[in-house]
């Protein structure tokens, strides 16, 4: 229900109740019957005024359409972490996430870990940190991977270490399609491009596409970036939000610093 979602079940219980009541003297009156031994009607509090989707949600659109979702309701897996409102967009058919990050082993303990407030796109796909080729030898076949007389000894290369965490930052858009390789780290309001290839790190709100992905501008600058960073909006509690969704969504840094 979504007064369960909203914190509002008390609210809706107190609204039932006053409409039954009212049912019960409508139909009273109707019949001719005594209104005595009818309570009073119960005390109603003012709703609240709404702050946007509740982040529990799994499908945060008004129209209940499973198009959108909130990943860090959906998520089973103890080594992806994902932050409220971050969603993924599926058009192309209701995908499970997780189905999106590949050759994530549970045995290597790397993590995939996303901020709050991201967008992604559908089709984009997170390669993860679970190695089998190194290319420091003549061959790049993961011999050792097999065993039976192939595991890693002395004498070869072996397999190359697990590469540290994928860190997605808060407030990223990450574009239709969009290939994110291992151990890659993605700052705060950064965009990237749809079919970009990420192979290395993208500082914060700068706008990378291609193959590989590479810079094509820096969305504000330095000055106004580090005071972005400092603000971190995307921290502040959902009421807050709501009061100054104008001011986060325009490009007046006074506005938002403001903010109350």
């Amino acid at each position: 229900m979504w007064t369960v979602a909203a914190g509002l079940l008390d609210h809706w219980h107190a609204y039932r109740a006053r409409a039954e009541r009212e049912a019960i003297l409508a139909w009273c009156e109707d019949k001719h019957i005594p209104l005595t031994d009818i309570p009073a009607p119960p005390d109603i509090p003012d709703l609240p005024a709404p702050t946007g989707p509740s982040p529990n949600q799994i499908h945060p659109l008004p129209t209940g359409d499973k198009r959108f979702t909130y990943i860090a309701n959906t998520i089973k897996s103890p080594n992806i972490i994902v932050g409220d409102y971050t969603y993924s967009d599926d058009c192309e058919g209701h995908e499970p996430f997780e189905r999106r990050v590949l050759h994530h082993y549970p045995g290597n303990g790397c993590k995939l870990i996303i901020g709050r407030f991201t967008a992604i796109a559908s089709g984009v796909r997170f390669i993860m940190n679970s190695p089998a080729h190194t290319t420091d030898g003549f061959s790049a076949y993961p011999f050792s991977l097999f065993g039976q007389g192939w595991e890693a000894s002395s004498t070869d290369a072996g397999v190359p270490a697990p590469t540290s965490d994928t860190v997605i930052g808060n407030d990223v858009w990450i574009g239709y399609q969009a290939l994110i390789m291992p151990g890659v780290r993605i700052g705060d309001g950064a965009i990237i491009s749809a079919r970009a290839v990420v192979m290395h790190d993208v500082p914060p709100y700068a706008v990378v596409g291609g193959v590989p992905a590479t810079l094509i501008r820096t969305r504000f600058t330095e000055d106004v970036i580090s005071a972005l960073l400092e603000i971190a909006w995307w921290n502040w509690d959902a009421a807050k939000i709501t009061r100054n969704r104008a001011a986060i969504t325009s490009a007046d840094l006074g506005a938002l610093q403001a903010a109350k």
